[in-house]
């Protein structure tokens, strides 16, 4: 069993771990910064005597200046020639080399600081001990200041193309992951397309036949009353099918090909949508008791969208009503307010359930609210639904004069 201190303990470590992952990037800097300096000290003192002071002073500047070479590479690595030539150090220049080659990797400047380097180790201080005749020797110098000055130059341009190549892999990753999300974001609007298809094809042979029989039954009946439902539902059945495909055809377009071109031939276009001037046909389908009060001018400027998003309130309502309010009086109040920037109201309220109505039996998913909830926000408006004091229910949305 754990005590209380060793639960502490146990909260502690993610903690720690934390802080440590963020120190050790800040003590890699430093230590990148300050270990080659060290190097260039310790160099100093091992080939220079304590009793050389200007030996001894140049070499340690040289050192030291290797604190700022990532930030001023050229001219650190001209701050340590005057230790390489009086001092013979060889860690501070060589190493104020790799950076420059690293970092500045130019091909003019790259031939110079060789050149001054090879010069710098070559001639000897002073200058007047200098042999010109002593030919092998000064060859074997000039050979060992050539590789001593390519050795740092090879090693800076090979780490700066590693770093390179290292930055045009994570490109080409990054570029491989989003053509991999493109991918999958078209084999799922090819399912879409699909399902669609599969969509149209069951559901639009239902309505087809729901709307035979009722051709047959408007026929044959010979009660005026069935006759009209069967007209009803007939004329219900034929508007159902404009709209699914047009909503397959949506979703068909989303899969890549225009609704207009799909399964390789021309298509018709896909029917009109509904707007406010359907509202009286779709109060006068619903067989409810609606008070329809229309506030909306006819030469009023309306976005069609808005329009259409206003209709699918109204029919999603209606639809409601008869599901769970059967017999219920019904008031429709479509308005725009004083204030053009206030756009389009609708209200559909409905009075409690009728107890003599017999109740549909409908399916829903109650997801129907909902849906209408996003599409107002969507457009940039609301939607409020509630109950009433009187055990009716309203629906209130308002919307922007244009889609947002």
């Amino acid at each position: 069993m754990r005590g209380p201190g060793d639960a502490e303990g146990a909260g502690d470590i993610p903690a720690a771990a934390r802080r440590n992952g963020i120190r050790a990037p800040r003590l890699r800097r430093q230590a990148v910064l300050v270990v080659p300096a060290l190097l260039g000290i310790a160099d100093s003192f091992l080939v220079n005597d304590v009793d050389q002071p200007l030996e001894l002073g140049v070499s340690l500047f040289a050192a030291l200046a290797l604190l700022l070479r990532r930030r001023l590479p050229l001219t650190v690595f001209m701050a340590t020639l005057p230790g390489l030539y009086i001092g013979y150090i060889w860690f501070a220049p060589m190493i104020a080399l790799y950076t420059v080659a690293a970092l500045r990797p130019s091909r003019l400047r790259l031939g110079a600081c060789a050149f001054l380097l090879i010069a710098a180790h070559f001639f000897p201080y002073p200058i007047g001990d200098w042999e010109p005749t002593a030919y092998r020797e000064n060859t074997l110098v000039l050979i060992d200041a050539s590789v001593t000055s390519a050795g740092p130059i090879g090693l800076g341009l090979l780490v700066r193309t590693r770093r390179e190549l290292a930055a045009r892999v994570a490109d080409l990753t990054r570029s491989l992951e989003r053509e991999d999300r493109l991918i999958a974001d078209r084999v799922l609007a090819t399912e879409r397309a699909r399902l669609a298809r599969e969509m149209h094809d069951v559901v639009a042979h239902q309505v087809s036949l729901i709307s035979l029989q009722a051709g047959a039954l408007q026929v044959a009946s010979e009660d005026a009353g069935a006759r009209e439902g069967a007209r009803t539902i007939r004329q219900l059945s034929v508007s159902t099918l404009e709209e699914l495909r047009h909503m397959v055809g949506i979703l068909r377009a989303a899969g890549g090909r225009a609704p207009e071109e799909q399964d390789g031939a021309a298509q018709p276009a896909p029917a009109p949508q509904p707007d406010l001037a359907e509202l009286p046909r779709l109060i006068e389908m619903s067989a409810l008791d609606v008070t329809y009060e229309n506030g909306v001018e006819g030469d009023a400027p309306t976005d069609r969208t808005v329009e259409r998003a206003a209709f699918r309130t109204v029919q999603e309502a209606l639809t409601n009503v008869r599901k769970h309010a059967p017999g219920a009086q019904v008031r429709i109040r479509v308005a725009q307010p004083p204030t053009a920037e206030a756009g389009l109201l609708v209200e559909v309220r409905n009075g409690p359930p009728d107890a003599d109505a017999d109740a549909p039996q409908l399916p829903g998913g109650g997801h129907g609210l909902v849906g209408l909830r996003e599409r107002a926000q969507s457009l940039g408006g609301t939607l409020e639904a509630r109950p009433t004091p009187d055990g009716g229910f309203v629906v209130r949305a308002e919307f922007p004069p244009r889609a947002a």
